[in-house]
């Protein structure tokens, strides 16, 4: 873990594209609140090249965020990585210590402290919409909050497979279910969605009478059409949800420092020119 500095660092998010995101106010806010002259900026890198950016970076520079296609890209430049990384194949961030470029994965910990915030707290059964970074962090929440079967709705190839070794790794029975019959996933108390607006769109016809929490991790745009349908029949927690929880847990990396989610949601409410 970092320890804070007060001379001047770097950090960003990167993605393609990334000018959509929103992590720039979260951790801009942070730093205010922290006392830190650091800036945070919106990068826009594609897989191809996240190798060499992050392996460019010089010593002003704490820590990057990082936004899909490049979770999984980015693994080859890294030095070293967590426990998480390991699991998952997937890293959202890279803290910088010395000469060495940390993997971390606070996905899975902002999944668990999402729905934990919303009141479900464990879970024995439950639903992945996708296979892909973003699914995998998800099971792994998942299993931490106690579910022992998941129906994974998924194209079946390369990604879906990947999923059922993961789950056979955490001692879960993950359930590969093709888009054709996807309704029947929609029954678990517990609905992840990792996959595009438009994609999951096609599920919004087929939400049980008495839905369980759908936790649909798209925040742009918002609702999406999914959630919109999903809010009359049982309990909605959004992507804006997961993007505070992961970055409280990427400030604390590449600062030291904890910040709570309040102070990141009041940044959203009201974005300062910056």
């Amino acid at each position: 873990m970092s320890l804070i500095s007060h001379d001047l660092r770097r950090a960003a998010v990167l993605g393609h594209p990334i000018a959509h995101s929103l992590s720039p106010v979260l951790h801009r806010a942070a730093y205010r609140a922290l006392g830190l002259p650091w800036t945070y900026d919106a990068v826009d890198v594609t897989a191809d090249a996240v190798q060499s950016f992050v392996q460019a970076c010089g010593p002003e520079w704490v820590g990057l965020s990082l936004t899909m296609p490049l979770k999984e890209a980015v693994l080859p430049a890294l030095t070293q990585h967590s426990p998480l990384v390991e699991l998952t194949r997937a890293s959202n961030t890279v803290v910088f210590e010395g000469n060495e470029r940390i993997g971390h994965n606070t996905d899975v910990t902002g999944l668990v402290a999402a729905m934990s915030e919303a009141k479900v707290v464990s879970t024995s059964s439950a639903a992945i919409l996708g296979s892909g970074a973003t699914a995998r962090s998800a099971l792994v929440a998942l299993q931490q909050m106690g579910a022992r079967e998941i129906d994974v709705v998924a194209r079946q190839g390369r990604s879906a497979k990947a999923m059922a070794a993961l789950g056979g790794v955490l001692g879960v029975r993950t359930k590969l279910i093709e888009w054709a019959d996807a309704s029947t996933a929609l029954e678990q108390p517990v609905v992840i969605s990792t996959v595009p607006a438009a994609v999951a769109g096609q599920c919004a016809e087929s939400i049980p009478s008495d839905a369980g929490l759908l936790f649909d991790v798209i925040y742009d745009p918002w609702p999406t059409p999914l959630a919109s349908a999903w809010a009359s029949m049982g309990q909605v927690v959004g992507g804006l949800d997961l993007l505070v929880h992961q970055a409280c847990g990427q400030i604390e990396l590449m600062t030291g420092a904890h910040v709570m989610p309040a102070l990141l949601r009041a940044a959203l409410e009201k974005p300062p020119l910056d």
